[in-house]
């Protein structure tokens, strides 16, 4: 495959800022940036910062208590751990925000084709009733046989053509879209190494905007009565523990097989065109668990920060490194709180983790109605700050596994922020060393939302940043330790002080960008 230079370009970072965003500022809005960077920097340098290994500690703890499922005791054990930090952190106060989600687990499961088991593992949130149905399902004791049509790369509209009454789909699933379709957003993008500038990793697929929710429906309309979804665009592993999408819930039992065991299915279909399916399946009301930690200012304007502490495995880089990330800022902040004399800041923090992130979002809805929507709410949020994903590169190496490379994962920034603070951002990330990075116009996207934990806040009128990367392997068993980037911890934790440090200096009704203006 054609690979561009990977020679380090120095002129790209100053090269790539637009020019509209350079005209927005105002010589008094550079000047004053500039002088309150300075200021944030003496008083910055009296306060020690967490360390790397301060945070992958922290990772590594999540991980030891994974996988952290909304609704079962690890689950639950996470959000405690953060509470316990938080309030280790020096918050004002930390309370534990409860919303309803509903828990999924199989309890027995099977594939066999032509007398021959197959290797899969279910789909995750597949074979339940609707988006709030509780209780055990089962396809039996002997399970279903049904004969398999093999419908290999067709496109959505074309199986909505078909009648699929009682036959099982053998279908190929697809990640969408590749890094090169959010060019157009780039605001500014710092690649002095070429790690975003490389023609495999621009064409890769990201791994949770799939064509999975599109293919659920229509093959529930066209009557089928299974699935087996393989993964065509993946490596060498069938343990993708996709989301719940609650706008697509599947009432149909389903299988992920690789790309490999598909051909393999294939080749047993010619001797027998039918196929075995066991699945035993629960699902269960539950309680998600949200810890808030506050340090309150002077008012009520609030700057959120926030992650996600839930995970289907081992969530080394989904979420632990975003947690460890929020957690840090917390004890940075508390800190500053609590050195001698220190007066209280303009505004209020606030530290969190979500739940249910895997199985619907209801936890992120919740705190919307309850602390965005409601006018009594005590806190009027005039920014959100969300960190997700501190990831090593992965690849699909030419033997279908996983590589894990040296590099960074691309990330970017989700923003809708005023033309100071993208400013502001551009040169923190340049200062902080934080490569493989962009800058994304969201603005013309708040009214549908960005793909990130941000998504719902953003929505309802809360200005956002959120950073976010998306690995190959990131819904993956193979999300552990080894895929942190390790090395990007400190200047992750460095460019988002910068940007609680700008939204805490700047009036709250400035922080935020209209929405349509350099759109």
């Amino acid at each position: 495959m054609y690979q561009l230079s990977r020679r380090p370009v120095r002129a790209l970072v100053a090269a790539f800022v637009p020019l509209a965003l350079a005209v927005g500022a105002t010589p008094a809005e550079a000047a004053g940036a500039g002088a309150a960077h300075a200021a944030d920097e003496a008083a910055r340098s009296k306060v020690v910062e967490p360390s790397r290994r301060d945070m992958l500690r922290t990772v590594k703890d999540l991980v030891a208590l994974s996988p952290r499922k909304t609704g079962t005791a690890k689950g639950r054990a996470a959000a405690r751990y953060v509470a316990r930090r938080l309030r280790a952190a020096g918050m004002d106060e930390v309370f534990m925000e409860r919303s309803t989600s509903y828990s999924w687990k199989v309890r027995r499961d099977g594939l066999r084709i032509a007398g021959e088991r197959i290797d899969q593992t279910p789909i995750s949130f597949s074979f339940i009733t609707g988006p709030t149905g509780t209780g055990r399902r089962s396809l039996g004791k002997k399970g279903l046989t049904a004969p398999v049509v093999d419908l290999g790369g067709l496109s959505t509209t074309e199986i909505a053509t078909l009648d699929l009454t009682g036959k099982i789909a053998l279908v190929d699933v697809k990640f969408l879209p590749p890094l090169a379709a959010l060019a157009p957003l780039m605001e500014f993008i710092h690649d002095p190494f070429g790690e975003i500038l490389d023609a495999q990793t621009l064409l890769t697929p990201n791994p949770y905007i799939t064509s999975l929710a599109q293919t659920i429906d229509v093959l529930q309309l066209a009557g089928a009565a299974g699935m087996i979804g393989v993964l065509a665009d993946y490596f060498d592993s069938n343990e993708y523990h996709n989301e719940y999408y609650r706008r697509s819930p599947m009432t149909i039992p389903g299988y992920w097989v690789t790309k490999a065991e598909g051909a393999r299915v294939r080749e047993l279909l010619r001797t027998d065109p039918r196929a075995t399916m066991r699945l035993d399946i629960v699902r269960r009301e539950v309680t998600a668990l949200q810890p808030i930690g506050i340090l309150h200012g002077r008012t009520d304007e609030t700057i959120m920060v926030q992650s996600h502490h839930d995970s289907m495995g081992p969530g080394a880089v989904e979420d632990g490194t975003g947690t460890a990330e929020v957690i840090a800022l917390a004890e940075h902040y508390g800190s500053l709180a609590r050195r001698p004399g220190a007066e209280p800041r303009d505004k209020t923090l606030m530290f969190t983790t979500f739940d249910t992130h895997f199985t619907g979002y209801q936890a992120h809805m919740h705190f919307v109605e309850k602390y965005v929507e409601d006018p009594d709410s005590p806190y009027d949020l005039v920014l959100n700050d969300t960190i997700e994903h501190v990831a090593r590169k992965g690849q699909v190496a030419a033997d279908g596994k996983l590589l894990l490379l040296d590099e960074s994962e691309p990330r970017g920034f989700f923003e809708n922020i005023a033309v100071g603070g993208k400013l502001m951002l551009a040169r923190s990330i340049v200062e902080h060393g934080m490569n493989a990075t962009t800058i994304l116009n969201g603005t013309a996207m708040t009214p549908v939302g960005v793909p990130t934990d941000a998504s719902f806040t953003m929505v309802a009128g809360v200005p956002t940043v959120s950073l976010i990367a998306g690995p190959i392997y990131l819904y993956d068993t193979a999300d552990t330790m080894a895929a942190v980037d390790k090395r990007s911890m400190v200047p992750v934790f460095r460019v988002n002080r910068d940007v609680i440090e700008w939204a805490e200096a700047t009036p709250a009704d400035l922080i935020g960008l209209p929405t349509g203006a350099l759109g």
